[in-house]
């Protein structure tokens, strides 16, 4: 990418840490022991399974055997092993996460989503006045809209700014940020918007607040009323974006989002970046 353009990371780092309810787990391999288990995956044959059970036989007694101390100055190679949800970190919240269907047709899993709508013109708007736990309305939206003088075309990113993700690796993380309402995501999918980002850990309000109204009013709109949008119209949700206040400009920037393609899954890991000239 030539000079003049700047690339900005909007995407939560993935760590075992107080970010989620159930916590990633992650394995990390030294180079030593990633030598050692190379060693042990060359004895697999391609002939056929009792070669390779032979070739296990040779390894265990020594016979035939690449360990650490073979590898120059004994270093092989690192990796990890990563269990973890694919709602955790940053990601992409497809269709089928909000209902089998939507807007009458079968909803589309995160390998079906179109990869155009994951890059495209990004917009910022500033709702870091929102107290936690509050819903984000339309006046909210189109105040924000008016003090930037813009107004929300087809097709844009739009990125929800509350300053959440600046206590990410803190527990209150998880329950204190305000979330979108059903009327305002609806207000920017009848916009043409396909894809709205947020730096909160979730897109409606926090879980607590939503289930308690719920027992308390039993009234089921109560129950994620911003995500369940999705039976009505198509589109994507960010969740847990992170440095939306270093984009140097509320508009006339890119956003490339695009998820991993895992088959028929509900959400997709995402490497969120804003590109600007």
């Amino acid at each position: 990418m030539p000079d003049k353009y700047r690339i900005i990371d909007l995407s939560l780092s993935i760590e075992a840490s107080n970010q989620e309810f159930i916590s990633p787990r992650i394995k990390f391999i030294n180079h030593k022991k990633g030598a050692n288990l190379l060693g042990l995956a060359g004895m697999i044959s391609e002939k056929s399974f009792l070669q390779t059970l032979y070739n296990f036989l040779l390894y265990f007694l020594g016979i035939k055997k690449v360990s650490y101390q073979d590898f120059p100055n004994r270093i092989g190679l690192a990796w990890e092993e990563v269990k973890m949800g694919t709602h955790a970190g940053t990601h992409l919240d497809a269709p089928w996460h909000f209902s089998p269907s939507s807007d009458g047709r079968p909803s589309k899993t995160i390998d079906q989503i179109p990869l155009d709508w994951c890059y495209g013109k990004g917009v910022v708007l500033d709702l870091r006045h929102k107290q936690q736990r509050e819903e984000i309305e339309v006046s909210d939206l189109e105040a924000a809209c008016k003090k930037i003088n813009y107004e929300i075309k087809e097709k844009d990113i739009v990125l929800i700014m509350t300053g959440s993700d600046k206590f990410s690796h803190e527990r209150r993380y998880l329950f204190e940020y305000p979330g979108m309402s059903k009327e305002a995501t609806l207000w920017l999918l009848d916009k043409g918007v396909k894809i709205i980002g947020t730096d909160t850990w979730g897109f409606d309000r926090p879980f607590e607040d939503m289930v308690k109204n719920y027992l308390r009013t039993k009234n089921k709109e109560c129950l994620w009323p911003a995500h369940l949008v999705g039976k009505e119209k198509e589109y994507c949700h960010i969740e847990k974006l992170v440095n939306l206040d270093k984009i140097p400009r509320p508009f006339d920037f890119t956003v490339a989002c695009f998820p991993i393609n895992i088959k028929s899954a509900s959400a997709g890991w995402i490497r969120a970046v804003a590109i600007v000239e």
